[in-house]
């Protein structure tokens, strides 16, 4: 088996991921859907003969100590790709992920001009949220990328894995992938302030240490992005808490006040054409957001989200709501994503019973 024409395939298709697993055929992730590349499922031993090929003499010994190996590997006019080896069932298994180097801009992408604003920010904690699966780390990279290009400075990413290359533009861009580049997030926050960063992107925050390692960067001035796994804003927030005792919540809540910059929380929906785009919240750390914040009034801040449209901020049914206002979903869809169902429902009958059209879900539910 040729791996060098399945990684070719995989960058004509634009797939995201590849999946190489005994007694299944290979498939590629192509906008979120696995499609299957032939009907023959790759007998035993292939895939292990494949990543061995794969490995240098040093990778070789340490996969079979450990049972999982990650590596990356650049093959000339095809692209650069992450590949993790692991066991399974007796057998070897193989996740390939692209490392892109083409990044498409905010416009591209269909999100908030506001986001250009947020990145280019002197400093401030700017939390990128959602699911897995929902697009932060290409929001992520527009943003940085909207950065590099028009600001010059040192941008320092710590990430788990690399998703897409930066080219150096108007800024210098070290980028760090935990496992190859750094033993950890740990470790690489540890000495990342004697990197001389201006901006400072960590893959994604999982317990207090890094959560308070991101709140000293943009306490010190700098421009500190990071993901989270979370829903919306208020549940960004109880989740920042919950890495934390209960005696310590009123500081952490005073110090996101000061220092807290935006919440962008992202899910992906599907548009009329089939593809995928990104439903956005907005949180913005106005004065109104930062006293909700202090006063530890969490329950406040999507009301006062809704009511701040001027300053840039909207919430989840309320972007749900434009984009199918502007045709860009169906209404369907954007129930399915929504916030509130019950919420969005009545904004639609109110919407469309103003205008003089049918409201399809106008049984579904009552007021």
């Amino acid at each position: 088996m040729d791996i060098g024409y399945f990684l070719k395939l995989m960058t004509d298709k634009n797939a995201s991921d590849m999946f190489l697993t005994t007694g299944a055929p290979v498939y590629i992730k192509v906008e979120g859907r696995l499609y299957p590349l032939g009907n023959t499922g790759l007998p035993p031993g292939m895939v292990k003969k494949i990543a061995y090929s794969l490995m240098d003499e040093g990778q070789v010994p340490h996969f079979e100590r450990e049972l999982e190996l990650n590596m990356a590997i650049a093959l000339a006019d095809v692209g650069r790709f992450r590949i993790n080896v692991f066991k399974q069932r007796g057998e070897v298994g193989m996740v390939i992920r692209a490392i892109r180097s083409v990044i498409p801009s905010i416009e591209e992408l269909q999100l908030p001009q506001v986001l250009k604003d947020i990145i280019m920010a002197p400093r401030g904690l700017v939390l990128i949220v959602g699911s897995t699966g929902s697009g932060k780390s290409t929001t992520l990279a527009s943003m940085i990328d909207h950065r590099n290009t028009h600001v010059a400075g040192h941008i320092l990413t710590i990430e788990d894995p690399i998703e897409y290359l930066h080219k150096h533009k108007k800024s210098i861009v070290n980028q760090r992938e935990v496992g190859l580049d750094t033993h950890s997030f740990h470790s690489a926050l540890k000495n990342a302030m004697r990197e001389a960063p201006d901006v400072i992107l960590i893959g994604e925050i999982l317990d207090a240490t890094t959560m308070e390692a991101a709140i000293s960067f943009a306490e010190t001035g700098h421009l500190c992005l990071a993901t989270l796994h979370s829903n919306n804003a208020d549940q960004t927030l109880e989740r920042i808490l919950n890495f934390f005792p209960e005696a310590a919540h009123k500081n952490v809540l005073m110090n996101l006040a000061l220092n807290l910059k935006a919440v962008i929380s992202q899910r992906l929906v599907v548009g009329k054409d089939g593809r995928r785009l990104p439903a956005t919240e907005v949180l913005i750390n106005t004065p109104l957001i930062r006293d909700l914040m202090r006063r530890g009034e969490i329950h406040e801040i999507k009301p006062a989200m809704e009511a701040s449209l001027q300053e840039g901020m909207e919430s989840f049914d309320q972007c749900l709501f434009r984009l199918y206002k502007e045709g860009k979903i169906e209404m369907e869809e954007a129930l399915r994503a929504a916030d509130s169902r019950e919420g969005l429902s009545l904004k639609f009958r109110l919407s469309e019973g103003a205008s003089g059209e049918h409201d399809p879900y106008a049984d579904v539910f009552t007021t």
